[in-house]
């Protein structure tokens, strides 16, 4: 998050706000919408029961009015609290339908698990990597892992879990964890892998040009919503071989069916996703999960069992997978077909459709400045240490990461000796210490080129969507540059600290005279104010 908004400490318990009139004051709705397979608390089966999700609809749509409304953070500044913003809507959704033992549990485990994240939305959790962590080595501690669910975070025994695996294979099958960890059935493999959010660093295009709001409300991400882990389990294309006897071969995609419950317009789901065939197909690049960084997966990054899709937007990456359907044709759960899309600029509140904006899959090349922030005071004696990640999906991995002093126009490439080694699927952080000569306000930007030479756009407004995903622009900070090689500046510098006072902050007045008369009047006669004639 920008320095801007950064928050305070956790306030502890969520807040709740309740409808006005609860449904189940007048019948049990846990008989309705039941938790029906031992060991799986917080989980709720909508995709396989027409009629139960219709009466969750009719129930919702009755209380559409009573809702809390949706917050507005993108034309008012965000609070300076943590969580910085609350989910009354998406909690009253749950509380409405008997599932509030869900947001409950999820708290519970996000206070547990990641206490000292930037909780940037309470429920369903999304939670921003600070920059001190994010810094701190090329893998990120679990603790520190960003998250970004959609909805509850389930409890699932791992011994009562199966997974299903039907659609378009030969042979539909019930897996558990004991059959996927059994090496001699499936061959196992660890793979380091960044995840990133596509709404990493969506602060810097809201600050400048607003867009969709949303109902599950887009986070307003800074540049902490990337990781970096080593996972463990099992190439998806080998159970499919192996356990399915292979896909039909009319079968396109791979629908990822997790046990979260999720919420569009008065409807409800389990969350489901897509990836094309040709991506699991390929180079063993989705992965069944059940290992984060040499431990069990944490409840809140998908424990049990977790999809990781490399290369892809996080949101790809289904948590709490129970499912996998093979398809013909994309997945029609509305998070793979009517959110993550890419409009165009003219694209907006007028004129969005779901079938105007491109599917998000693969991450562009990208990159961010952690350190200093933006609008710090730097004392310095002619350079200026700069240091960040970069990142590049798809397959593509970082080979240069450039810094500009003056808003782009002289570059200067880090020395790869100062950035981390390459992964095929993984970040590189970086650091340089930028040559700087110039006092005053000065805009630094990076860029990053991967190895297919991409780079990023110059500036936030040539890569503005409406839905506000994707920021891949040159991320840009401004520095005071406080140059202390230069004789005038240093002087200056000394008369601060002798009366035990120094450039922060930057606004306040000095309040001793500037220079005394003497030196003033030698000045002013040696380059007079006025003309001679």
């Amino acid at each position: 998050m920008s320095t801007s908004s950064a928050p305070s400490e956790p306030n502890g318990s969520p807040v709740t706000r309740s409808p006005s009139l609860s449904f189940s004051s007048v019948f049990d709705v846990s008989r309705l919408f039941p938790e029906e397979k031992p060991g799986w608390r917080g989980y709720v089966e909508w995709e396989k029961y027409p009629n139960r999700k219709a009466i969750a609809s009719h129930i919702l749509q009755a209380h559409q009015s009573e809702f809390t409304p949706i917050p507005e953070f993108q034309l008012e500044p965000l609070p300076k609290t943590n969580p910085i913003l609350i989910g009354y809507r998406w909690k009253e959704y749950h509380e409405l339908l008997g599932l509030k033992g869900i947001v409950d549990f999820s708290w519970e485990t996000v206070l547990k698990e990641k206490p000292d994240l930037i909780h940037l939305l309470d429920f369903p959790y999304n939670g921003e990597t600070r920059r001190d962590q994010l810094l701190s080595g090329k893998i990120t501690d679990n603790k520190w892992h960003f998250i970004r669910n959609h909805g509850g975070i389930p409890d699932i025994d791992e011994d009562a879990f199966e997974l299903e695996i039907g659609g378009l294979v030969n042979n539909p099958v019930k897996l558990t964890m004991k059959d996927l960890k059994d090496p001699s059935k499936f061959p196992q493999t660890e793979v380091t892998v960044t995840l990133q959010c596509s709404g990493t660093r969506r602060i810097e295009q809201i600050n400048q040009y607003p867009g969709d709001g949303d109902e599950l409300i887009n986070a307003p991400w800074g540049e902490g919503a990337i990781g970096t882990a080593v996972y463990r389990g099992v190439p998806l294309k080998k159970v499919l071989k192996k356990a399915c006897g292979g896909v039909l071969p009319e079968c396109q995609h791979l629908e990822f069916i997790g046990a979260d419950t999720y919420f569009k317009k008065n409807n409800v789901f389990n969350y489901a996703v897509s990836v094309p065939w040709r991506k699991v197909r390929q180079n063993e690049e989705v992965l069944l999960a059940w290992e984060m960084n040499g431990e069990p997966l944490p409840k809140s990054h998908g424990y049990p069992l977790r999809l990781v899709v490399t290369g892809y937007i996080g949101a790809r990456s289904c948590k709490w997978v129970y499912r996998i359907n093979a398809l013909a044709e994309p997945s029609m759960g509305p998070v793979q077909s009517q959110e993550y899309l890419y409009y165009t600029a003219q694209i907006g509140k007028q004129n969005a459709k779901y079938s105007n904006g491109f599917s998000i899959q693969q991450m562009p090349v990208s990159s961010a400045i952690i350190t200093p922030q933006d609008k710090e005071v730097i004392v310095h004696d002619g350079s200026i240490t700069l240091r960040g990640w970069a990142y590049s999906g798809g397959g593509n991995w970082v080979e240069r990461v450039e810094v500009s002093p003056d808003g782009g126009s002289v570059w200067y490439a880090v020395d790869p000796d100062e950035m981390t080694e390459k992964h095929y699927h993984a970040w590189r952080l970086w650091k340089i210490d930028v040559p700087v000569e110039a006092e005053g306000w000065l805009e630094f930007c990076v860029r990053t080129w991967d190895s297919s030479n991409n780079t990023e756009p110059t500036f936030v407004r040539s890569a503005w969507n409406w839905g506000l995903h994707v920021t891949s622009s040159c991320h840009r900070i401004k520095l005071y540059s406080v140059n202390k090689r230069r004789p005038a500046t240093m002087k200056r510098l000394k008369e601060l600290e002798a009366r035990g006072e120094g450039m922060l902050p930057l606004s306040k007045p000095i309040e001793f005279s500037l220079e005394d008369e003497g030196e003033y009047l030698a000045a002013c006669r040696k380059i007079p104010r006025e003309p001679l004639s």
